[in-house]
């Protein structure tokens, strides 16, 4: 077998660091013990774009928010699907994942986040929605592990109540909210129902052949 080998470790403000692992042409990015992410593994990661902007059509030129770039397959996913007035607000927490899609995994990003309609910010996902009004016809989260988190410990609020408030005053009406998540978490959904969403759980797998493990995406849309 081909061995990993170590390219760089990214700081996690208020968690431990990720580390950018490769072998032969693929790419992992690990949490301690814990990968993350990988170039194998994408399918959710595409179907959480594709899905999400199924849910927009009739939208001429929707505004949709990313939180988490993470390898970019969500947000190569989403400019695929739209056309030219469409406007992706990508918001990304780590500098380090940034300077790896720019970098070493440069021929993986093939260019997206150069893409006129993406603009690219640094910092927390859950303070551009908590200062954002009715502004985003979609909102993206694949952050951290899911509700049930990994890397820091602040990441929990985007799954409480309070955060789920924020993420529904940032979208228009009639405006998605599209979690993914590692896991099945029953609880979760039913905080989206009382927090004004009506809640549809998909099951999708890992692999975009159809196989491997089995994540959730919930999509909800504001009331």
């Amino acid at each position: 077998m081909t061995p990993r080998e170590l390219i760089g470790e990214a700081e996690v403000p208020g968690g431990p660091p990720l580390r950018l692992f490769r072998r032969g042409s693929d790419f992992m990015i690990v949490l301690e013990r814990n990968e993350l992410m990988s170039t194998r593994m994408h399918g959710s990661e595409v179907a959480l774009g594709t899905m999400a902007c199924d849910r927009l059509a009739g939208h001429k030129a929707p505004h949709l928010l990313i939180g988490g770039y993470g390898m970019g397959y969500t947000l190569r996913a989403v400019l695929g699907q739209l056309g030219p007035g469409a406007h992706v607000t990508v918001v990304e927490l780590v500098p380090g994942i940034i300077d790896w899609a720019r970098g070493p995994m440069a021929a993986v990003t093939a260019g997206c986040l150069d893409d006129p309609r993406v603009t690219l910010t640094m910092g927390d996902v859950g303070a551009s929605m908590a200062h954002s009004n009715a502004q985003y016809d979609a909102i993206l989260l694949d952050v951290d592990n899911g509700p049930d988190g990994l890397t820091r410990a602040a990441n929990d609020g985007l799954y409480s109540p309070r955060g789920l408030a924020e993420a529904r005053n940032a979208l228009r009406p009639g405006g998605v909210l599209a979690v993914w998540s590692a896991a099945p978490d029953t609880a979760f959904g039913r905080l989206l129902e009382r927090s004004g969403f009506s809640v549809e759980t998909v099951k999708v797998r890992a692999r975009e052949s159809g196989k491997g493990a089995t994540h959730i995406i919930w999509f909800a849309t504001k009331r």
